[in-house]
């Protein structure tokens, strides 16, 4: 171990954020979800348990779904990290987040973001899910407000709605 490992406390990451470029010196210890949230501002972060498994806290790092409480900030160095933030195009809400409005796939919303972020990297691997695959999908999300009936239905619908939006981009008649 070199003399100054034990001393040593901060590191330069270089992330891109929700598509912006930050530099930044940040403390060994400090959690992604911490680092989002407090160094950025991007509250939309929840820390639930702090311990993985209410999935709250959920991010995209590099297209996948990782739990920010969990993940050090200095393991993202180089890559692409993704908050609920980056979802909504200026007015316009993501399919998804429609989704949940029209469905009411959420009450207090607080686990809504882990959720959202977890369903954007599942269905871009399966974007044409079966129930019983979306509920084992969010079975790291926990949600105590409903019962997630409704959760199951919006995430349904958001996936449909996804495929629409593909095939419009597409220019193809499905």
């Amino acid at each position: 171990m070199s003399p100054d490992a034990g001393t040593r406390r901060r590191r330069e990451i270089q992330v891109t954020v929700n598509g912006r470029s930050v530099d930044r010196e940040v403390d060994v210890r400090l959690t992604v979800a911490d680092f989002v949230r407090n160094e950025l501002g991007l509250t939309g972060t929840h820390l639930g348990c702090e311990h993985g498994v209410c999935g709250a806290c959920t991010v995209l790092v590099d297209g996948r779904a990782v739990r920010g409480c969990l993940t050090l900030a200095v393991q993202t160095d180089g890559t692409e990290i993704r908050t609920v933030e980056s979802l909504a195009e200026g007015g316009t809400m993501h399919p998804l987040q429609a989704a949940f409005r029209d469905q009411h796939g959420l009450q207090c919303g607080y686990c809504t973001p882990g959720i959202l972020m977890t369903l954007v990297d599942f269905l871009k691997h399966n974007p044409v899910p079966e129930e019983s695959e979306l509920k084992t999908a969010l079975s790291g999300n926990l949600c105590r407000c409903t019962g997630y009936q409704n959760i199951i239905a919006a995430a349904m619908d958001g996936a449909a709605r996804l495929r629409l939006q593909e095939d419009s981009d597409d220019g193809v008649r499905r």
